[in-house]
């Protein structure tokens, strides 16, 4: 009949009204409160999200997402140095402040821009000698590689190489210890010893493919260079360029004359660019000095400074960096000796 018809369609529609209404309902309840409530256009973003922030010396760093590195970023016109300090017992200073350094660029003193002393990641390129004569030495070499990794700031990015007549990248950057001792097990200890071109080379693949700004290479071999295609001026030289990694050598050497002459080409390297030169007279003796060395990259002041003269591509200048501090007696900077400026490769100022 009619009138049951309305009242039916009337029911109908009453309860599909109250079946939406309990959607709706629903829908709110669990909808996420940013849904519920738009972010106010003045509400500040999270943390991880902020501009980078500024240091205390006014430098910015910034954050990489995947492995939370922090990386200074330096002025485009800033030279950069990371100095080691000691003082008459050798013994390693880490309380100096900006005050206690004057840096001189061909004599003449500049004015430092930038300061911090923290243990900044460091890109690392670990260079083995895997000619003939170091096969019954590479498994306790091996081992000093890796504590020197396990030493180290565990956010530094390390590749290997192992260097013959030829070398080998086998690892590139990473912070993996599996993957590091694979690739210093990857031993063929033969041919002759192109040491020259490793270094280059390693220094090159600093230069074109690292993140971190601070670069060190730790060489270790235990011979005079016989194989490669650069000199010893030349390999020092393309090491010496702006923003050049430090290079902490270890010589694992004999008596005889050869090896007097690795020494000096050791000792020449280390000292040019920053670094250290190892001698030890047992090869028990590596792992030490090895974990030294951790120490000594760790406990650097990074010093930067915008020099007085405008810079010449390719021009050499030196530097020296002096410290003075009360309560100190006669202290020692250890730091680069100079640089090629400009961005240019090595080679092209040959």
């Amino acid at each position: 009949m009619p009138g049951r018809d309305i009242t039916r369609q009337r029911n109908r529609i009453s309860r599909l009204l109250l079946l939406l209404i309990v959607v709706c309902v629903a829908c709110v309840t669990c909808a996420p409160a940013s849904a519920q409530e738009p972010a106010s256009q003045e509400q500040k973003p999270a943390a991880s999200e902020q501009s980078p922030a500024a240091s205390q010396d006014g430098r910015k760093s910034s954050e990489d997402g995947q492995n939370g590195v922090f990386v200074f970023r330096k002025d485009v016109d800033e030279v950069m140095l990371h100095a080691t300090v000691v003082d008459d017992k050798q013994r390693i200073i880490t309380n100096l402040d900006r005050n206690a350094f004057t840096v001189f660029e061909d004599g003449k003193a500049q004015s430092i821009i930038s300061f911090h002393h923290i243990d900044i990641p460091v890109a690392m390129g670990i260079v083995i000698d895997n000619s003939g004569s170091m096969r019954e030495k590479r498994a306790k070499v091996n081992q000093a590689a890796l504590n020197l990794v396990r030493s180290s700031n565990p956010n530094d990015e390390v590749f290997i190489v192992n260097f013959n007549d030829e070398q080998y990248l086998d690892q590139d950057f990473t912070h993996d210890l599996r993957k590091l001792k694979e690739a210093l097990e990857k031993i063929d200890a033969r041919g002759g010893t192109a040491l020259y071109d490793a270094v280059v080379a390693s220094a090159d693949h600093l230069k074109q493919n690292a993140r971190l700004e601070k670069k060190v290479i730790f060489l270790v071999t235990d011979g005079e260079d016989n194989a490669s295609s650069e000199t010893l001026e030349q390999a020092v030289k393309q090491l010496s360029v702006e923003g050049g990694p430090s290079v902490y050598t270890i010589g694992i050497l004999g008596d005889e004359d050869h090896p007097k002459r690795a020494r000096k080409a050791l000792q020449i390297i280390a000292d040019r660019t920053g670094g250290i030169a190892f001698f030890p007279k047992t090869l028990d003796e590596v792992d030490s000095i090895s974990r030294t060395i951790a120490n000594d990259i760790r406990n650097q002041y990074a010093i930067g400074y915008k020099p007085t003269s405008p810079k010449k591509v390719g021009e050499f200048r030196q530097i020296k960096v002096e410290a003075k501090a009360k309560g100190h007696g006669k202290l020692v900077v250890r730091t680069k000796s100079g640089y090629y400026a400009g961005a240019e490769s090595a080679a092209a100022s040959k």
